[in-house]
């Protein structure tokens, strides 16, 4: 059955596209994102991983924004940095985040790694772990255009998942067991996780990305991004039952239709690159990025603009209902 939702004010945050929000252990909610580009040769955009804070999920919107990492010559990775997200594992923070290893093309693509020295992610050291490693005998995770990277935790174990080229170079999503004490270390091959194969994952772009786990009632789902970043940007959905053995595909099961589109908004386009919060109540909450009316019209000043070299993609918060047959509903 559907739960009443909590209102939100939308868009949450502007200019902060692949939104993350986690509560911590200190009780704060903390919100990170894409730091955004407004042209194609603006010389900060997509240079640095950005962090806010605050005791309840709508003062973030309003919270201080403070940079916790930055591009540089003498960084491991380069422009661009994306998708950050933050996580507490085995009582430490870490960013996991995509950008370049190489100076001289901003689209070498790998997953990336920052520990924290502190409880405290804002004051503390942020300290490059690098490259996210592999299985000596893994031939194939992080060699070519990977990024998106995601954590969760399950029935005593944890996994990553992140979007990487195939060898037809389409971007799908793999799955990958590490450990708490070292999470940027694979310890088991990569399983092809999705791959695009449905009209809706394959609208000028075919492309899955941007996964996010959300685990209710014994059941685990993956939701993600498919297809071009503008209007037709969409949210698909995989589940599996906890305890399963998530590393076999057989234990996946992928859902036909998205559960989110631009048809299903009132004014918003392109919902996608997701992540999942819980309000002060406990109840699930979507959060995501989607362009505003007056992007879709030409009207934001940024018309001429590739999607990616905009700044028109806005963080937005949703509370997840949940249908008779124990559905997410995104809208």
């Amino acid at each position: 059955m559907q739960n009443t939702k909590k209102p939100y004010v939308n868009p949450f945050i502007l200019e902060r596209a692949d939104p993350y929000v986690i509560k911590g252990p200190d009780g704060y909610y903390y919100f990170t994102a894409s730091y955004p580009m407004k042209a194609e040769n603006d010389p900060e955009g997509y240079d640095r991983v950005i962090l806010r804070r605050a005791k309840s999920l709508e003062e973030l919107a309003a919270a201080e924004e403070v940079t916790i990492w930055k591009a540089g010559t003498a960084t491991l990775s380069h422009r661009f940095i994306w998708a950050p997200e933050l996580h507490w594992i085995g009582s430490k923070w870490y960013v996991f985040y995509a950008g370049s290893c190489d100076t001289e093309n901003r689209w070498a693509f790998d997953c990336h790694v920052l520990q924290c020295d502190s409880d405290d992610p804002y004051t503390g050291t942020w300290t490059e772990r690098g490259k996210f490693q592999k299985r000596s005998d893994d031939a194939f995770s992080f060699t070519g255009f990977s990024l998106d990277m995601t954590y969760f935790e399950t029935a005593g174990r944890s996994y990553v998942i992140w979007a990487q080229h195939n060898e037809e170079k389409i971007s799908c999503l793999y799955l990958g067991e590490v450990t708490k004490e070292e999470p940027w270390k694979l310890i088991s091959l990569p399983m092809l996780l999705t791959k695009p194969e449905y009209e809706w994952e394959k609208v000028r772009y075919a492309v899955n990305e941007g996964p996010a786990v959300l685990q209710h009632n014994g059941r685990i789902f993956v939701c993600f991004s498919a297809s071009g970043t503008g209007p037709e940007y969409c949210v698909g959905a995989l589940e599996a039952k906890e305890g399963s053995n998530l590393l076999e595909k057989g234990s996946w099961k992928k859902y036909e239709k998205p559960l989110l589109t631009s048809e299903d908004l009132m004014d918003e386009y392109g919902p996608g690159h997701n992540s999942f919060t819980k309000d002060e109540n406990g109840n699930d909450v979507f959060v995501y990025h989607a362009r505003s009316r007056e992007c879709f019209e030409g009207k934001c000043g940024y018309k001429g603009n590739d999607p990616l070299y905009d700044p028109c993609r806005h963080a937005r918060l949703h509370t997840v209902s949940w249908d008779e047959t124990g559905m997410p509903v995104l809208r």
